[in-house]
């Protein structure tokens, strides 16, 4: 399954349709992937990753903050209980995430969509599509739906 022959079924997972299907697209190619098909610089999902890494923690805090936190620490240490990569690996998997990516032949010979760190970093990217094509409001929702903000 990949993300070109099923979007629509991701984005009913997730209850978010994008305008722009290029950058669902985009999260969900890897840089191994990309290579192997001689696909443009701006066609993986590297970039949208550190953005949507930033998103994430953006709207974690803004809620946090928002939410009568006031103490620097505490703000810090609940952001990092609230996002890691333990949490967004199993956001991932919720989704079924790994089956929309298209991956590389060498990381998928080698699953690499084991490891939490690969699979949050998809996450991520995920994310950071979101944002840059329905804004703030969109990211959150989803993240919302996908229980990966706090109350």
């Amino acid at each position: 399954m990949t993300a070109e022959l099923f979007p629509e079924q991701l984005e009913r997972i997730t209850g978010y349709t994008f305008r722009d299907k290029s950058l669902l697209l985009r999260a969900l190619t890897r840089l191994a992937y990309s290579k192997e098909q001689g696909l443009s610089e701006d066609s993986h999902l590297d970039a949208l990753a550190t953005l949507g890494d930033a998103v994430i923690e953006l709207i974690i805090l803004t809620r946090l903050v928002k939410g009568g936190e006031h103490d620097k620490g505490a703000v810090s240490l609940k952001k990092m209980d609230l996002v890691n990569m333990s949490v967004l690996r199993d956001a991932a998997r919720s989704i079924h995430l790994e089956q929309y990516v298209r991956w590389g032949k060498g990381e998928a010979r080698m699953h690499v969509w084991t490891s939490g760190r690969v699979l949050a970093e998809c996450m991520e990217a995920f994310a950071g599509a979101l944002y840059l094509d329905g804004g703030i409001d969109a990211a959150e929702e989803v993240l919302e739906r996908l229980s990966l903000l706090p109350e």
